[in-house]
């Protein structure tokens, strides 16, 4: 009987309470030695904040062969998810620029636009989720939690840096092994830009973050760059505060139906799945090679439409210690399993 995964029809609250039991599988045993950041772990394999809502889903995932749990983004304050749909399938082969237009499908094939709009529970049901998250999961898993800040409207950047600040001291203090810091969201810094295009301000909140999780492993997940310039400035800025990036959190574009009618009030949307493999893949290159000229110790996690173990073994031999999963493990509980059973040591 097939595993069940996030099931894409239904609420972001009905998944949150619905979630699969955790399974008794042998874990096949991945050649190599691996880390995570410098912390100890089985496998490349982690799987991205998107699916896991809960500690319900880590332990699920934990069990089904993924060693590096990342859960999903966390908040100073509730928010609710947007409705339906949340992960709305489109038509697109492979997708390397922003700023498209996709037809919708009716059938997931190649990606979907996740419009979720980052809910979180409210800190005190989180924190005590994660705590119990830590003390249940095994200890050679890995649990990241991801966090962002959430702005108002009478903020300037100090408080959007304290905001970040406040969230990942919170989820260290509840047993975060570490924090993966989402500059990628529109409206992070300011009403026409992104964190993670601007290398000043970013690291200068990233420095904030730095201060509150110690010596805990701090991640900066951004969004798509093609630009040399950008990546070689944004690398420089962070290194000094962050263990790694991870890299790249969807890509924008804007959904008409088949009539071409807008969807989402004709705002763009991050595109997810297999679509932006090689848009991902090509990042993890230019980061590495700006990462490598500027002599720079900063670390890089690939994700973005990775189903396979050829594609795994082609992020690591493009620069990435590590890889994150979220699309395939939501339509494939048994992926990382898969992915084990055919993933060799590293040429």
């Amino acid at each position: 009987m097939p595993l069940k995964g996030y099931n894409w029809h239904e609420t972001y609250d009905w998944n949150y309470e619905n979630v699969p039991g955790a399974q008794l599988v042998d874990e096949k045993v991945v050649p190599g030695r691996w880390d995570y950041c410098d912390l100890p772990v089985n496998s490349p394999l982690g799987i991205a904040a998107g699916p896991l809502l809960n500690g319900k889903w880590i332990l699920y995932y934990a069990s089904l062969g993924f060693d590096v749990l990342t859960y999903k983004t966390v908040r100073s304050r509730e928010r609710a998810s947007y409705p339906l749909p949340n992960l709305q399938p489109v038509q697109s082969e492979s997708l390397r620029q922003d700023g498209n237009t996709l037809v919708t499908t009716s059938a997931m094939h190649n990606g979907w636009a996740v419009s979720f709009g980052m809910p979180s529970r409210a800190p005190e049901i989180w924190r005590a989720d994660i705590e119990q998250t830590r003390s249940r999961l095994p200890k050679n898993k890995i649990l990241s939690v991801s966090v962002v800040a959430t702005p108002q409207p009478e903020w300037m950047i100090d408080d959007l840096a304290a905001d970040f600040a406040l969230c990942a001291r919170w989820a260290v203090e509840s047993g975060a092994d570490c924090v993966e810091a989402n500059f990628s969201c529109p409206n992070v810094a300011s009403a026409d830009a992104q964190l993670f295009q601007q290398p000043e301000t970013a690291a200068m909140v990233a420095a904030h973050l730095r201060e509150s999780v110690g010596s805990k492993p701090l991640l900066i997940k951004i969004g798509h760059i093609t630009d040399e310039s950008l990546a070689g400035s944004l690398a420089q800025a962070l290194a000094p505060h962050v263990s790694a990036l991870v890299m790249v959190n969807c890509i924008p574009a804007k959904m008409v139906d088949g009539g071409g009618r807008p969807l989402f009030d004709g705002q763009t949307r991050g595109i997810a799945g297999p679509a932006i493999y090689e848009a991902s893949l090509a990042q993890v290159r230019l980061f590495n090679r700006v990462i490598r000229a500027q002599g720079l110790s900063l670390g890089l996690v690939g994700v973005g439409g990775i189903t396979s173990a050829a594609q795994v073994q082609a992020h690591l031999q493009a620069g990435s210690h590590a890889v994150q999963l979220a699309t395939a493990a939501m339509l494939n509980p048994s992926t990382a399993r898969e992915i084990r059973g055919n993933l060799g040591s590293r040429t």
